[in-house]
């Protein structure tokens, strides 16, 4: 008996980019951006949690540090985010540190540069006042400490009607604080 060996068609890349995160869904503006990051292929979260937050499911993720989990979440995020109305915060993203809060900043404008997402970073240890600044002039993102965040909700200076969602970025930590 002859078995006959196929080949399985490689996937094209989609607009000359990864098709990996293409075939993710995520638009030409985020694909521009992790190509010039140099990301290749998604990890086992992006890929398992990207599709269904771009539909707008609930997700509860967990993976070891380094596995991308920022970039699963980010992602999918930025492109609801630039769909939507701007200058005014529709993403929360929680986190237990300052020095996660500024990371995860930084890498939602790198991720987000192509499509203009405003983010801002509120965290304790720093000046309040370049945040009310920020808040005032308008964001589409806010990542924030738990205790930042509440500081701002006593001032008045953060306005939480037009968030359409929260993400708790280690959690397990934030509970344990």
């Amino acid at each position: 008996m002859k078995h006959e060996h196929t080949k399985t068609p490689k996937p094209t890349a989609v607009h000359g980019f990864s098709p990996g995160f293409a075939a993710l869904g995520l638009e030409a503006g985020l694909l521009a951006a992790l190509e010039t990051l140099g990301y290749e292929e998604p990890t086992p979260i992006q890929r398992e949690a990207i599709p269904p937050l771009l539909s707008g499911r609930d997700v509860l993720g967990q993976a070891a540090t380094g596995t991308g989990k920022t970039a699963a979440f980010t992602l999918p995020l930025l492109q609801r985010i630039a769909h939507g109305g701007k200058g005014r915060p529709s993403a929360l993203i929680l986190v237990p540190t300052r020095e996660l809060a500024i990371q995860v900043a930084t890498a939602v404008q790198r991720y987000g540069k192509e499509l203009r997402i405003t983010v801002v970073a509120l965290y304790g240890g720093q000046a309040i006042a370049p945040q009310i600044h920020a808040l005032r002039r308008g964001v589409d993102m806010i990542v924030a400490t738990p205790g930042r965040a509440l500081d701002h909700l006593r001032r008045r200076t953060l306005v939480l009607d037009g968030v359409q969602t929260v993400v708790l970025d280690e959690a397990d930590e934030m509970l344990d604080l």
